[in-house]
């Protein structure tokens, strides 16, 4: 499928150039016009009915892309999108990715047909060209959750600081042997979140133990088979850190089974603060981010650009926030 980065190559121009040459609602001086048809013609490009800007006026409807709506947090984050989006006279379309590229894809090139104003994505990974081709070629796109770069407006928390606070709240509490349970490091939020790990653990003076860091864990049973491995390999820590309130149900299920004492035997924190870990027993200590707010903060952003305001990107960053339960109270 030719792009309207293969164009600008063939052209040699930027993508903003040919984009401003096709829409023909900008001045482009006339060579540089020139080569761009000739560019057109020769790769038998089209450009898509979105890119163009919708001449006959915008549909108000907008593709929600979600990476795994059974993942707890997605909810929350969808109805902030919905909430907002209703308000303003816009129609959500969902979209279930289950973290595959190809399917996200295929969402993309269907809704580009049924002429979306614009996308929301919750599912960036490193690997997120599709997403970058999108932006160059005038879709107007917001991250939320999870980021690319700074040439992408987003809407995300600072999640390096909050694995940092959180780590450092367990070593002021008295655990030194704090392992981490991490999810997928092709996602920058767990790259980050690992980072302020470490980057707490150093500043405390205590060493990284690669043997209690443990990547790649998406799913609760997961979580619950390598803590149960964990334990099962004589490492025992006197904290764990889950890098979502999945991931700490699955390790506080294994913790259970082998009648382990939480927090007095080994002390357990999340990161989410879902609404079910406060009836979790004992109730868990966790790291709160208003994905709510951010839902809200996303969809806003979103009518802005397809408004034509404001549309430098810019990253939006939340705080988070350590809420203190149960689970972390032995020294308390």
């Amino acid at each position: 499928m030719v792009t309207i980065k293969d164009v600008a190559k063939l052209a040699g121009v930027s993508p903003s150039t040919v984009s401003r040459a096709l829409s023909g609602k900008v001045p482009v001086d006339g060579e540089t016009k020139k080569k761009v048809m000739e560019a057109v013609e020769a790769l038998n490009y089209k450009p898509n009915v979105l890119a163009k800007g919708l001449k006959e006026g915008r549909t108000n409807t907008i593709g929600l892309v979600l990476p795994n709506i059974q993942n707890p947090i997605f909810p929350y984050v969808a109805r902030g999108v919905e909430d907002v989006a209703r308000q303003n006279g816009y129609t959500v379309i969902l979209c279930n990715t289950d973290e595959s590229k190809d399917i996200e894809l295929d969402y993309i090139n269907k809704l580009k047909n049924r002429w979306v104003d614009g996308f929301i994505f919750a599912t960036a990974v490193r690997d997120a060209t599709h997403i970058l081709d999108l932006k160059d070629e005038g879709v107007p796109v917001v991250l939320l959750v999870r980021n690319i770069d700074n040439k992408v407006d987003a809407v995300i928390i600072d999640n390096f600081k909050a694995a940092y606070e959180g780590t450092c709240y367990l070593i002021e509490l008295g655990y030194k042997s704090i392992a981490f349970i991490n999810g997928n490091p092709e996602l920058s939020l767990y790259r980050e979140r690992l980072a302020g790990y470490k980057s707490a653990l150093k500043e405390n003076n205590i060493p990284i133990d690669d043997r209690l860091i443990v990547q790649n864990v998406e799913k609760m049973e997961e979580a619950y088979n390598v803590t149960s491995a964990l334990l099962d390999g004589g490492i025992m820590p006197d904290a764990i850190f889950a890098a979502s309130d999945p991931k700490a149900y699955g390790a506080m299920g294994a913790l259970r089974d082998k009648n382990i004492n939480i927090p007095n035997d080994i002390a357990l924190m999340g990161f989410d603060d879902l609404d079910t870990s406060k009836y979790m027993n004992p109730s868990l200590t966790s790291i709160s981010q208003p994905c709510y707010k951010m839902g809200t903060a996303a969809m806003l952003r979103l009518i802005e650009l397809i408004e034509g305001k404001d549309v430098k990107p810019k990253v939006d960053t939340f705080d988070a926030h350590i809420v203190k339960r149960d689970s972390t109270k032995r020294n308390e």
